[in-house]
């Protein structure tokens, strides 16, 4: 009974038209990673946009970076906010919350034109307590999971786009 099952899902998941992201397509033998090592991604504002840069140089060039790149990523800047929520009865915050937003466009070099445009967010809390020093590490450990995050949205919306317009 599980062999049958087992063989009428995996029949149904190859007659579903699924077709994996970073596969390398069989007409073309390109795969997004040939896209993703042709992006020269900008400079970004302050420390927060350095380590988002640098995140993406990692997830984007496996190799190494282009020398003529066909699209430039840009990334105007990370908009942060920051909640202070579980309050007390005595008004102390137990809990913080972290916010960013990020616009980034996607845009090919020889035509000039804005391929993809999205507005990306991402939160994350962490606990606030007595010891100022925790405190201050426990929130830039939760900025940089939400730059990692940002991160892996932005590659993840680049490499669908590329999926679905070359494929």
């Amino acid at each position: 009974m599980k062999k049958a099952l087992l063989t009428l899902t995996l029949l149904m998941l190859t007659s579903c038209g699924f077709h994996p992201v970073y596969g390398v397509n069989r007409y073309t033998q390109t795969g997004v990673e040939q896209y993703l090592e042709q992006i020269h991604i900008g400079n970004i504002k302050d420390q927060e946009g350095q380590f988002l840069r640098n995140e993406l140089i990692d997830r984007f060039y496996r190799n190494n970076r282009p020398q003529n790149p066909q699209y430039t990523l840009s990334i105007d800047e990370i908009n942060e906010s920051q909640t202070s929520i579980d309050i007390t009865e005595d008004a102390d915050a137990t809990r913080g919350q972290l916010k960013m937003n990020v616009r980034f466009i996607l845009s090919d070099n020889s035509s000039k034109t804005e391929l993809l445009s999205r507005e990306l967010t991402s939160i994350a809390s962490y606990n606030i307590l007595t010891s100022e020093f925790t405190n201050r590490v426990s929130e830039q450990n939760a900025r940089e999971n939400l730059i990692r995050d940002i991160a892996r949205q932005i590659e993840l919306n680049i490499a669908l786009y590329f999926k679905k317009n070359n494929s």
